[in-house]
């Protein structure tokens, strides 16, 4: 397969992540018997840099805007797909930088959180490696293809 299909399945993990976060994440309830104590502390007023915003504000805050750059990561990771179509190896250094990155998320999940974050993200991983190791230059992908002509020229 190509850089560009890798891509593509990248970005499309990535908005699944996304959706997922928001859904579970940020609007997702607590469990019952925890749901009494967690509702008292998600009402404590914080006062920070002359604004009080409760621990609630925050939780929601952070988590929308997590789920604000995995949405943009999704569009940006499809939009190298595009470009991957016409010079994937320049796009090497950017596809490291995303699959960097989400190892990085991985681990962050699998020390803070649960399984489900850390499949996800080791699943864009695997897909942003493999999108790395397939970037080809245009050229190198065209000498290869059999539907291109060989040609000689006389001396």
């Amino acid at each position: 397969m190509k850089a560009v299909v890798f891509l593509r399945i990248a970005s499309v993990l990535v908005l699944i992540h996304a959706v997922l976060h928001t859904v579970g994440g940020v609007f997702g309830k607590p469990a019952p018997g925890v749901a009494a104590s967690v509702a008292a502390y998600m009402r404590t007023p914080l006062h920070v840099y002359g604004v009080t915003r409760s621990y609630s504000d925050f939780y929601l805050g952070l988590g929308l805007g997590i789920t604000i750059f995995l949405t943009a990561d999704a569009v940006l990771l499809w939009i190298l797909a595009s470009m991957a179509k016409t010079d994937a190896v320049r796009l090497r250094p950017l596809i490291a930088v995303f699959a960097a990155a989400y190892l990085m998320f991985a681990l962050n999940s699998y020390l803070f959180f649960f399984s489900g974050p850390v499949i996800a993200e080791i699943l864009i991983v695997a897909s942003l490696v493999a999108a790395f190791v397939t970037a080809k230059p245009r050229d190198a992908v065209e000498s290869r293809s059999p539907s291109v002509p060989l040609t000689t020229t006389r001396v």
